[in-house]
């Protein structure tokens, strides 16, 4: 029997990304999170091509996990319990494409695990809306500036939320 991997991808898109990544730097498995762009049409895009809305990235965290300690179903648990899935193209102030709901798979199990979740939650009735949030293969991750890494922890700050 193959031994598990030491190391695996998780790619998601909660709105804002500054709070998304200090939500998954706080789980017991992550090895690193760094923010960046993905799922639009240019290459190396900055913060203000992606504010403009014309490029479709999405601000996304990209979460490297250890799959012994922390499942991907796991971190799917944070992920929908940190945002509203049901809102489109915003997160609370924040409007736009790039605030999408997303998760980007990076694997087949990656994606029947988002839409398995993604599908129970539903069904829970927990959100009186529909869950709008896009699940689909990772693309090409852009890393956003550097000031943005890291961006509450630099601050000491815990949460963007008021």
């Amino acid at each position: 029997m193959a031994e598990q991997a030491k190391r695996a991808e998780a790619t998601f898109g909660a709105g804002c990304f500054w709070g998304v990544e200090a939500n998954f730097r706080q789980i017991p498995g992550v090895l690193a999170t760094a923010v960046g762009y993905l799922g639009g049409g240019l290459d190396n895009p900055t913060y203000e091509d992606v504010c403009s809305g014309r490029t479709q990235h999405a601000e996304v965290v990209k979460v490297v996990y250890d799959p012994r300690r922390v499942t991907f179903e796991q971190l799917l648990e944070v992920f929908w319990a940190n945002h509203d899935p049901t809102t489109l193209n915003r997160q609370g102030p924040d409007v736009g494409t790039q605030y999408r709901s997303a998760v980007f798979y990076h694997d087949d199990i990656q994606a029947e695990i988002a839409r398995a979740t993604l599908k129970r939650l539903e069904a829970s009735g927990r959100f009186r809306r529909p869950i709008v949030t896009e699940i689909s293969p990772a693309t090409t991750f852009w890393m956003a500036e550097d000031y943005h890494q890291q961006y509450l922890e630099k601050r000491g700050a815990s949460s963007c939320h008021i």
